[in-house]
């Protein structure tokens, strides 16, 4: 079944169980405005504001396993997610618009008190002329294409941020990882028209709205990282970047993720035909940034933790000052991963936290809950739920992370208990909240002072009278007082 026919479908099962009738056809207008959901967090793009999300942990979901979802969906409110949509499913015929499903993902989202952002692909169809070469998954994704007529691809865009401004979105995302021929069709050059087009055509249309770039795929940034080292002559450090980036990753894609051992490697990897093509969409990419094209960053991250600080050094070099940096797909993905549930809950944590405290501004983990029917037939990328919707460790422990981060300001440790604590604070009112795990193999240990508590990410906190032992598990410590005095006495 196509996307089209599946997001039509969910509508119509979900509003007779819901018994709701916010469903819309071609014809009709947009909705009412809704009322607005949380405060605005992180710092925006210079005079642009930035949108409702008051929590920085969210997740990307299947809407057709929405029943299962929406308990555990509710205990991440705030944050954020977003839903692809095609130009060429919604318009599969010039003239006749079905908004039927995504009407009904923006009012469910809505109702959650989950804030939807929108990535606008075209596909290939009479809008792009051409034939897909590339078809993806159950929904019979296709790559996009150039529009034929831009006049047209800005008046369906124009249409999009009319329906969808009252239901609250403000983030539009043009395309998905152009980098990959399985999702642009067109050249680099190409997509910077795109996105103009789509840019001019969403501040005219919305002058409260963000314009995001198309989200560079998590191997592409690994790339970005070592290639930026190496052209700045720091070849071992490119070396080392890279091995960190792409640890669970060498051999998983033939030669486009080969094992490096020195710079004169990593130059052949870096050289492929693919990894070129990543590094030129890349370098699009920051064009658009760098003339304010594009308001926000959206980052794809799937790597081991170890591969964040050398991404976050990489986004400081390129990312124009005052943009936001949103991480729209974050997980794990680890082909035939056999860590227990505790070590990848403890993994996806340190993953989270760590880009939190560099700067990021949101970070949706994707995806929520794996598809057993998927065409792997296996998890290759790792959910927080079980596919039923059962909670697992993962799932409590983000779940208690966006409770900790809820209107809340996200703080960096200080610079002083760098070589002993990683991790990130929560500050609201005169409490502060800690995420922190050991910097090395050796236990740390946190004094004890009145009315601290503390206990596992995702467990009940108990009253620390003895001090915060923190080894490489993370752990919770929370107190009424600012993260510096907290930390002074750490040893």
């Amino acid at each position: 079944m196509n996307r089209s026919r599946r997001l039509g479908a969910f509508a119509a099962a979900l509003a007779a169980a819901l018994l709701v009738t916010t469903g819309c056809t071609a014809d009709d207008g947009p909705p009412a405005a809704p009322a607005s959901v949380g405060a605005p967090s992180g710092a925006p793009a210079p005079g642009r504001p930035a949108t409702a999300v008051s929590n920085p942990f969210g997740a990307h979901w299947d809407w057709s396993r929405y029943q299962q979802f929406a308990p555990y969906l509710r205990r991440i409110s705030g944050s954020a997610t977003y839903e692809e949509i095609s130009w060429c499913e919604i318009e599969r015929t010039s003239g006749q618009l079905d908004w039927a499903g995504l009407d009904e993902i923006a009012s469910r989202s809505r109702e959650l008190g989950i804030t939807v952002h929108l990535k606008i692909r075209t596909g290939v169809c009479w809008a792009t002329g051409g034939t897909a070469r590339h078809t993806r998954g159950a929904a019979n994704k296709t790559e996009s294409a150039m529009p034929t007529d831009l006049a047209a691809y800005q008046r369906f865009v124009r249409s999009v941020v009319q329906r969808y401004g009252p239901y609250g979105v403000r983030e539009y995302a043009i395309e998905n990882e152009v980098n990959a021929p399985s999702y642009w069709a067109g050249s680099p050059e190409d997509y910077v028209r795109l996105v103009k087009a789509a840019a001019e055509t969403i501040r005219a249309t919305d002058p409260q709205a963000l314009v995001v770039d198309s989200g560079i795929s998590s191997v592409a940034y690994g790339m970005g990282v070592a290639d930026r080292l190496v052209r700045a002559g720091r070849g071992p450090e490119a070396v080392a970047a890279y091995q960190a980036y792409f640890q669970r990753r060498v051999g998983t894609r033939g030669q486009q993720i080969p094992a490096v051992t020195g710079e004169a490697q990593l130059r052949r990897a870096l050289g492929t035909d693919t990894n070129s093509r990543s590094l030129r969409f890349l370098a699009a990419t920051e064009s658009l940034l760098a003339d304010r094209t594009v308001d926000v960053r959206q980052v794809h991250f799937y790597e081991h933790f170890s591969g964040v600080a050398p991404l976050l050094d990489y986004l400081r070099a390129t990312t124009p000052a005052g943009t936001p940096i949103q991480a729209w797909e974050v997980g794990q993905f680890w082909r035939d991963g056999d860590g227990d549930p505790a070590s990848r809950a403890a993994e996806m944590v340190k993953t989270v936290t760590l880009l939190a405290a560099g700067g990021i501004g949101e970070i949706s983990w994707l995806p929520l809950a794996y598809n057993p029917n998927n065409a792997a037939g296996s998890e290759v990328r790792y959910g927080l739920l079980d596919p039923d919707g059962t909670e697992r460790e993962a799932g409590r422990m983000l779940a208690s992370l966006a409770d900790a981060a809820r209107d809340a300001t996200v703080t960096p440790l200080p610079a002083s208990v760098a070589d002993k604590l990683h991790g990130v604070a929560f500050v609201r009112g005169g409490s502060s909240t800690l995420v922190l795990w050991s910097a090395s193999n050796a236990p740390v240990t946190v004094p004890a002072a009145p009315g601290r508590q503390t206990g596992a990410v995702g467990a009940p906190l108990r009253t620390a009278g003895g001090g915060t032992t923190v080894t490489d598990v993370p752990v919770l410590l929370r107190a009424d007082q600012p993260v510096d005095r907290i930390l002074a006495a750490v040893r």
